[in-house]
């Protein structure tokens, strides 16, 4: 049924296997000598303008994070950001797409002789598969036309492991598929991926360059990349082997000291870990001081703890929209910023370079008490011109993609949203694990009793309106693709009824209290959340019922989980602990092939009702 599409990835699940066996130190040495020193590779093309040599210089930083190789705009509700209007409604605003990120940028650096752009992680993994089919060769590519000059490492960069990811940096074709088009050969990305909390277990070097020094007319800024320490919980074990993750604090005050010892005191921070604003709206002013206003989240503490060696802070993974000013260790506002996902957004801001000091003048960036006229999140519109050269990247890959892309795999009656829905069940989430019980229940595929889908694997909404010429109603392979775009291998494994128990405890307690993570359920499974009470006695457990019955903490369950959860990701300890595992097909497969068996043009499938999960708040 899907023979090509699962040639292309089950070839990832070989590569990400061997990335282990790679010595990933020497990545080093393979990388480009422009991963150490960038002297404004897009800047000194087009962007000189005014050499001026005033006492001080207005430098141009543009930043996004979280792109997940979104070439073309993203459909349903993850295509959208929110906006406050003047009477304080929001309106839901289309945007994203690499054609108009590009032509946002470069609008955006017009008339600015100093602009450096930078991004937050995450450009590539779990990306729709006009990208992920190919790899995501051509986000970088797509990244490269839009004069990227530098980028952390996210926690999806190690999806396919490190020897990948020093293939996407430093080019050639793939080991096991070659070259997509006849006669070229992939070059890689032209800007540095910097990762500089993430070393080799055996070396103890970094796998890639820590940091890179932007130069231009004397004006020197240092990038430092982390990722969050906690990769190796939320990647696959096969993507994280043989890598050690480091505290991003601790790192970037390291090379912090290091970059100011060779003279560089401009220094920027891009770090893949984030907050949470009190609002979705981008244009939410993060700094307001009225009751539960203001950030949380990890990024909190982290800000808190790097030196103010550091002037500001580009950041991501939250797939949130905030500029914010927290303070440095020394009390003074520092300015932390996100750019929501998907190319949906940019950050400008402006960092004031004082000649003398080569410092940047922190009280231009953010004065404390006032609004930041400074820095600002902008949309990504879809009512401007598109740039022609992503248009033709677009079409370009699309002819290679759109044998396998465009082949109609069901029919739904209305949206069925994943991504985009805000509730803890959601109605996609239910269509999935449903999908992975009826695949592994046949006692010859695993006899699976239960499935639990974790919530941040769906990526996108199935969207009824069509993308493209196959009609509205019709989910074609590439749309399946971009809501489960990891192809993680289904595993059914023996779990005790007390470990079921557990389970769903740690979806809001221990790491996951302060920000749950529920898993999608399969049909069968039904349970009270009582989000009044705190850790675990938020799962109210003498309601927790299989087919109706209590759940035995002495007997055993046969469960249906992707190979993800079976490693205990996402927190999930007890789902670890599984034993006499059987590995079935892909989460992919199987979703496509629930599809085609429930679904038809005359007998669409219509959204579940997402009622397993009762939740008082």
């Amino acid at each position: 049924m899907s023979a090509t599409p699962q040639k292309n990835r089950a070839s990832r699940r070989v590569l990400t296997a061997a990335a282990g066996l790679a010595t990933v130190g020497a990545l080093i040495a393979a990388m480009p000598a422009g991963a150490q020193e960038n002297p404004g590779k897009g800047n000194s093309q087009g962007r000189q303008g005014n050499h001026g040599q005033g006492p001080t210089v207005d430098v141009q930083l543009l930043s996004f994070n979280d792109l997940h190789g979104n070439l073309e705009p993203p459909a349903g509700s993850a295509g959208t950001v929110n906006e406050t209007q003047a009477d304080g409604t929001v309106k839901a605003v289309p945007a994203g797409g690499v054609e108009y990120l590009a032509s946002s940028l470069r609008t955006a650096r017009k008339g600015h002789p100093y602009s450096i752009t930078a991004a937050g992680g995450d450009m590539v993994g779990a990306s729709p598969l006009l990208s992920g089919l190919f790899h995501d060769e051509p986000t970088i590519e797509a990244l490269n036309g839009i004069d990227l000059d530098v980028t952390s490492v996210g926690n999806h960069e190690f999806d396919e492991g490190a020897t990948e990811l020093g293939r996407l940096q430093n080019g050639g074709c793939h080991p096991v598929e070659g070259c997509y088009e006849k006669g070229k050969k992939f070059q890689g990305a032209d800007f540095p991926y910097l990762a500089a909390n993430v070393t080799d277990e055996k070396t103890g070097k970094p796998i890639l360059k820590p940091y890179t020094v932007w130069k231009k007319n004397g004006v020197k800024i240092g990038f430092i990349g982390v990722t969050l320490e906690g990769t190796p919980n939320i990647v696959t074990a096969n993507g994280v082997k043989g890598l050690k993750f480091h505290s991003e604090i601790e790192t970037i005050n390291k090379y912090a000291k290091e970059l100011d010892r060779q003279g560089v005191k401009s220094i920027v921070a891009l770090i893949h870990e984030g907050g949470a604003p009190a609002s979705s709206s981008y244009n939410y002013d993060c700094d307001s001081n009225g009751p539960g206003d203001g950030i949380s989240g990890p990024i909190t503490t982290i800000a808190k703890g790097i030196t103010p060696k550091v002037d500001a802070l580009v950041t991501g993974h939250t797939h949130q929209a905030y500029v914010c000013s927290i303070p440095d260790p020394a009390g003074n506002p520092r300015l932390v910023t996100s750019a929501s996902s998907f190319g949906k957004l940019y950050t400008e801001t402006t960092l004031t370079y004082d000649r003398r000091t080569k410092d940047i003048v922190r009280t231009s960036v953010k004065s404390a008490g006032a609004k930041n006229p400074k820095s600002a999140n902008h949309i990504v519109s879809r009512d401007q011109p598109k740039a022609n050269d992503m248009t033709a990247l677009i079409a370009r890959w699309n002819a290679l993609a759109a044998p396998i892309s465009n082949r109609p795999q069901g029919y739904i009656t209305a949206d069925i949203n994943g991504r985009g829905s805000s509730a803890y069940e959601k109605p996609l989430g239910d269509l999935i694990a449903d999908a992975q019980l009826e695949g592994l229940a046949p006692a010859d595929k695993g006899g699976a009793v239960v499935a639990f889908m974790n919530p941040g694997g769906i990526r996108a909404d199935l969207v009824y309106k069509a993308s493209g010429a196959e009609g509205d109603g019709v989910v074609t392979y590439g749309e399946s693709f971009t809501v489960q775009p990891f192809t993680n291998m289904m595993n059914v494994v023996d779990l005790t009824g007390a470990q079921l128990v557990a389970a769903l405890q740690q979806q809001v307690s221990g790491s996951n209290e302060a920000s749950p993570k529920i898993l999608q359920i399969s049909k069968g499974l039904t349970y009270t959340l009582d989000m009044t009470k705190s850790g675990a006695a938020r799962v109210v457990t003498d309601t927790i019922k299989l087919n109706g019955e209590a759940i035995d903490p002495a007997k055993t369950y046969r469960v249906a989980m992707n190979e993800f959860l079976a490693g205990g990701g996402d927190g999930f300890a007890a789902l670890g602990q599984g034993t006499n595992k059987l590995v079935g097909a892909s989460d992919l497969d199987m979703f496509n092939d629930y599809l085609v068996a429930h679904s038809t043009a005359d007998a669409p499938l219509a959204p579940p009702a997402a009622d397993r999960i009762t939740v008082i708040k």
